[in-house]
Formats: structure tokens, C-alpha cells, sequence
């Protein structure tokens, strides 16, 4: 037996025990007469103590010797610790070690292991191995742990069964690149690795499963970025015999249980939103509405004067920032520089202050008088002493831009705080969205997506306009899950192909396995999809999901660790009937 209590264990209740521990060494002082050692596991931190006046010489110069990360076994006589430490649990009592045997001895680290390292990211990806023994991620590990039990747990309990698909599939066009794989028994043909388990949990409900989950690897080989890896988890779900209403409720309440169990939150029933009300609101279609900054639109109110800016816009739109009107003219000019960056676009901003007195002061004063600017600040629900932001252009674009200062400005004045829990249902999202570029429609979810009930006609005459039966649950101004109710009829399947530019022949070499499932007695069925890494992350108070995954990607999809991708050998490559031409 290596340990008879871990290093997080033992308290002053355990003095004049005999016990056993092993771990890796934190650090050492040596005091001449006495040598202190931290003992480190997953579990804690127990100090040990070698003092010469009940060690014998030998097995001091033994803790001498000890350097950090070695890894060692020690037996002795739990004590009361004469300097007690309440910085952590085990700080009240200290080991008096009687035996040390040396299990493994370590090179010196490239970087401390301590909760605030001296290693930079790329160092601590590189050795990700020594980063795990750091609590930061040891512990973000553990929360994801908690967080993917507590679903399996509640979701068990709803009746869902938790069923495999396959990660060696067809390549299908579902929106992003796949990552594709050589077959050596089929020669000159690829598997691929998956997107979603999407056609095989439509599969499954032709199959009678009825409540289908899976917490699942999926694969997209497309540009990085911190919320952004080429392999991720999803919380896969779907279920048969269902409306839009009945996906919402038995995935709020996922989401309420996470909320209540992981966070100790308690949630009411979450609000539902138009995707054309949150675009118009705030810009997004994943609006964050821990602080408010809704948009007002001003063509109305602003395109009746003389300021050819705004009279030639399609939308001329503002938010009233709080506290905004105390800003200096020169931390104004700061923020006219801050939308004008290349990463938001807008060509200026006019502002209006709100002043204390009751008066406005703006940057169009020559163009518009007080009773025109007290119109402003009622439609952006500016009070006194704030900032009302104005920006003005094509609408699609200004939207975002503005959608994006927003952001930044409930970011300067710390309103998205971190303990507070904002879910939102978005809905009606348009079924396809047209590329300007080739004229083709594309789906704005994937092609297996329903048309809103009445809407199927609208598909031959005004295929814009159609609304799909979809659905995303955003949570703190990110989309944390998406889904929709499936197309189960064939016929209707076959239309949506047709409209999204498939040829009979190319939806039937692509889907034709679904297409002939669907003549099964396929019943009607949707479902939903958890991005599981960018959920831990929210829940764990921090932007990047690559603090809750063990072994990330950098961002060029390198694993930097393993150095992988990497090139195959010449034999391999033949093996595969491959040819490289680079």
C-alpha cells in the first residue's frame, strides 16, 4: 500500500497516528537542525518534518537530497504543527517522518508548479502534463467532471438512453471542413471524422430509441480561436413524438438543474426571444442580457435634418452607456477610435451627453437642437448622466458594430459579472441564408431542419422568408446550445435538398441512407446540442475552453506536446495508396 491517507486528509484529529503518504515533492526548507518538505497529490498539501532531534542523521541528510517533483513514499507520526498554517486544510498538523523511500527523482521543472506559474501558455502546453498538477487546471478538470456527471445524472433520470455512433462516417456537407481519414481496405476512399452525430441520432429515433443522448468527440477542421478547438464535446440529445415547446422544457430544465447543482443559482423559467427581436435589440443572435444597453432606432427621430450621414443610412441606431456622459473628450475620441478598428468597422460615432442639468451636449450640435437629442435619449432609454453611442450605415453591419461596442463597454464598466446566470431562448431563426457571392441558399442550421409549421409554401415563392423550427439557448452572451426540430418526411427532405442546390443524384449518393430510413415509419423527432467545453467554461467563471480540456490544440491545431499533426512515413503513405503532391 503506497498511502494510507492522501495529502489533503489529515487533520489535528489524526495527531499520534501512524500513516502513510506519497506524492510529489512541492519544495523544501532546510534549516540545518530541521528540514521542512511540502508533500503534494491531487488531494492537498501535508507538510513533513525531519528534525534531527528525532530523525536519525541519516534519514535527514535523506530530505536533504529531496528536490521538486521528486516522487516519494513516507511513514511517521502525524503531530501537532507548532506553526500552524490556515492558508490550508491539513495546516494545523505536520508528518514526523520515521521512513523515506525514493519512488522516482525529477528533472527540475521548466516552469513552478504553483497556482501562479512563471510559465508562459505555450511552455505550459508544451509540458500540459506538469500544468495538470497545477490546482488552476487540476481543478477546472475536476469541475468538468462534476458538470458531465451532473448531466448524465439528471438526463438518466428523464428516461434518456445514452447510446455510441460512429467516428469513422461519410463526408457530408454540414457546414464546416471535415477531417477526413484513409481506408486501407477500400483503396482511394475516405472516411470521415464527425461533425455532429447528426444523421445517426435521426437514426435512432427511426429506430424507436425515443430519448437519446451521448456526451461525444466531434470534429471540425476549420480556423481557431479561444472558444474554438478542432475536436470538442457535445451533450448530443434527441427525442421522438416532440414539439419545439417540449425540447424547450426538457432542456431548461438540464440547464436549471447545471445552474442549481454546480452553482447553487436558482433560475425562474427562462425568457424567449425572436431571432429578429435580439438582432434588433441588441445586434446578436446570442444577446447578453446580464446589463441592459437594448438599441433604439433613431431614422425615424435623426433623418429630418441636414446631417447627410445619417439621412443616407439604411439604419441609424444607438445605445445610452451608464454613467457615459462623465467621460472626457478625450476618452470619447478614444472610443471613436475604438469602432473604427478594422475588427468592428464603423466609419465614426456620434455621442450626446446627458447632461445633469438636464441639457444635451453633442458632437452634432450644429445639425440637431435639445428637443431633437431629448428624443434620442427616450428612445435609447438614456437617463441623466449617461452617454448616448450613435452609429449609422448599412444595417446588417451597424448592427454588429454597435453589437460589439456594446460588449466592450459592459466589459470597461464590469457588468458582465461572473455569478451572475442570464439563460435565453432564441427562436425563429431564418431556415436558409443567401450567399451573395454565388446566389446559392444555404442552411443556416443544417439541411435537416423543419420549416415552422405553415411555413413549407413559402419555400417556392419567397424562400428568405421561411422561419425554421430551430432553437439556441444562449447563456451570458454565448450560445450554449442549438437545435431544431427535424424534416421525418421524405418528400418534404427532398425539397429542402432541392432548394439548397443538391441535384436527386447528389442528395441521394449524400443522404440517401436517411432518405430511405425516412420510409420506415420515421416519426416526427428534434433535439438539441450542448457545446459541453464553452458550458464548463461558463459555469467556471472563464472565457477560454481550452482551461477545461486536458490536452488542447494550440491555435493552429497543433498539439504541441505529442508534436502532432506530424508527416507519415513512406511506407505508410503506400500501405494507403497515397500520394503526396505539396
Amino acid at each position: 500500500m503506497y498511502r494510507s491517507h492522501t495529502c489533503g486528509e489529515l487533520r489535528e484529529s489524526d495527531i499520534d497516528q501512524e500513516v502513510t503518504l506519497a506524492g510529489w515533492v512541492q519544495k523544501t526548507r532546510d534549516k540545518g537542525f530541521v528540514v521542512w518538505v511540502d508533500l503534494r497529490d491531487r488531494y492537498g498539501i501535508t507538510q513533513l518534518i525531519f528534525d534531527e532531534e528525532r530523525t536519525s542523521q541519516e534519514l535527514l541528510e535523506q530530505g536533504r537530497t529531496l528536490g521538486r517533483e521528486f516522487v516519494i513514499q513516507v511513514k511517521g507520526l502525524v503531530i501537532e504543527r507548532t506553526s500552524k498554517n490556515s492558508n490550508i486544510p491539513t495546516g494545523g498538523i505536520e508528518v514526523l517522518v520515521k521512513e523515506l523511500r525514493l519512488l522516482n527523482s525529477s528533472k527540475t521543472p521548466p516552469f513552478t508548479i504553483e497556482d501562479q506559474t512563471d510559465g508562459g501558455e505555450d511552455l505550459r502546453m508544451k509540458y500540459r502534463y506538469l500544468d495538470i498538477r497545477r490546482n488552476p487546471v487540476k481543478e477546472n478538470l475536476i469541475f468538468r467532471s462534476k458538470v458531465t456527471m451532473e448531466v448524465r445524472k439528471y438526463l438518466s433520470k428523464e428516461g434518456f438512453i445514452e447510446v455510441e455512433t460512429p467516428y469513422l462516417i461519410k463526408s457530408t456537407p454540414e457546414g464546416a471542413r471535415d477531417f477526413v481519414v484513409p481506408s486501407r481496405m477500400n483503396e482511394g476512399q475516405f472516411y470521415a471524422l464527425p461533425q455532429s452525430p447528426q444523421t445517426f441520432k435521426q437514426l435512432l429515433m427511426v429506430g424507436g430509441m425515443d430519448k437519446y443522448f451521448q456526451i461525444v468527440k466531434c470534429f471540425r477542421d476549420e480556423d481557431l480561436r479561444a472558444d474554438r478547438q478542432p475536436e470538442f464535446t457535445q451533450i448530443d440529445c434527441e427525442m421522438a413524438f416532440v414539439e419545439q415547446d417540449d425540447i424547450l422544457n426538457a432542456f431548461e430544465g438540464l440547464t436549471r438543474h447545471l445552474l442549481k447543482e454546480i452553482k447553487g443559482v436558482e433560475t425562474t423559467k427562462f425568457p424567449r426571444m425572436t431571432f429578429d427581436e435580439a438582432m434588433a435589440k441588441y445586434g446578436n443572435d446570442k444577446p447578453d442580457i446580464r446589463f441592459g444597453m437594448e438599441f433604439g432606432e433613431l431614422n425615424a427621430i435623426a433623418q429630418h435634418k441636414d446631417f447627410t450621414i445619417f439621412n443616407t443610412a439604411e439604419l441609424v441606431v444607438g445605445i445610452a452607456v451608464p454613467g457615459g456622459a462623465s467621460y472626457t473628450r478625450k476618452e470619447i475620441d478614444a472610443l471613436v477610435d475604438w469602432v473604427r478598428r478594422p475588427q468592428v468597422g464603423a466609419k465614426g460615432m456620434v455621442y450626446v451627453k446627458c447632461n445633469e442639468d438636464g441639457t444635451f451636449k453633442s458632437s452634432v450640435d450644429k445639425f440637431y437642437d435639445q428637443d431633437d437629442l431629448a428624443k434620442w435619449a427616450q428612445a435609447t432609454g438614456a437617463k441623466t448622466g449617461d452617454l448616448i453611442c450613435v452609429l449609422s450605415g448599412n444595417a446588417d453591419q451597424t448592427r454588429g458594430q454597435l453589437s460589439a461596442l456594446r460588449m466592450e463597454m459592459a466589459e470597461r464598466l464590469g457588468l458582465r459579472k461572473k455569478d451572475i446566470f442570464a439563460p435565453l431562448w432564441i427562436l425563429d431563426f431564418p431556415l436558409l441564408e443567401l450567399d451573395e457571392e454565388t446566389g446559392r441558399y444555404h442552411a443556416m442550421h443544417h439541411p435537416f431542419t423543419s420549416p415552422k409549421p405553415g411555413q413549407m409554401g413559402l419555400l417556392e415563392t419567397e424562400p428568405g422568408k421561411v422561419k425554421a423550427n430551430a432553437y439556441d439557448l444562449v447563456l451570458n452572451g454565448n450560445e450554449i446550445g442549438g437545435g431544431s426540430i427535424r424534416i421525418h418526411d421524405k418528400e418534404i427532405q427532398s425539397t429542402m435538398f432541392r432548394h439548397l442546390g443538391f441535384t436527386p443524384e447528389e442528395a441521394k449518393a449524400q443522404f440517401g441512407f436517411l432518405m430511405d430510413a425516412f420510409q420506415f415509419g420515421a416519426p416526427p423527432h428534434g433535439g438539441i446540442a450542448f457545446g459541453l467545453d464553452r458550458l464548463v467554461a461558463i459555469l467556471g467563471g472563464q472565457e477560454t475552453i481550452r482551461d477545461f480540456i486536458a490536452f488542447p490544440k494550440n491555435n493552429s491545431g497543433r498539439d504541441v506536446m505529442i508534436d502532432a499533426p506530424a508527416p507519415i512515413d513512406d511506407a505508410q503513405l503506400k500501405e494507403l495508396n497515397l500520394k503526396l503532391d505539396l
